[in-house]
């Protein structure tokens, strides 16, 4: 059976995302593995307080993580779509090119925010970080676009 990974941050891309994934879990009668990362806090500062709860925060992060990613697993289940979740920790393009590797991906299907080109250039993207390493082919959801609201003509 073919899998689709699909790396999710519960962001507002992630319905889309998800439906995409899905769409092509049925054409390709493929499982879904819903993904998602959890990065741990940046410390930038070395103060003994704020070390001690990294794990603490960082566990907190993955249990949320854990009931929404079960949740989007439950409506793939009703459409009758085989889902599995997993959550890790760590950087995520790393992470997500090792899980493709792992559960050898025939398939990656995550979503773009849309950053501009000079954001990317100062901060990256996760996004074009998978589209550079992946080995399997990678279908980009892209942000939603919004259209003003047009006047009315009276």
């Amino acid at each position: 059976m073919k899998t689709i990974l699909t790396p999710v941050d519960f962001s507002g891309a992630t319905p889309a995302v998800v439906a995409q994934a899905a769409g092509l879990a049925k054409a390709l009668s493929a499982q879904v593995l819903l993904f998602n990362v959890v990065q741990p806090p940046v410390v930038i500062a070395e103060y003994g307080a704020l070390l001690e709860n990294i794990a603490e925060i960082t566990e907190v992060g993955e249990k949320a993580a854990t009931k929404k990613l079960a949740k989007l697993k439950q409506q793939l289940d009703e459409e009758g779509i085989p889902a599995q979740v997993a959550c890790t920790v760590g950087t995520p393009v790393t992470v997500i090119i090792k899980q493709a590797t792992d559960v050898k991906a025939d398939y990656i299907v995550m979503g773009s925010h849309g950053h501009t080109a000079f954001f990317d250039l100062l901060v990256g993207s996760t996004t074009h970080g998978v589209l550079r390493r992946a080995a399997c082919p990678v279908i980009v959801v892209p942000q939603a676009i919004t259209h003003p609201k047009q006047k009315k003509k009276v």
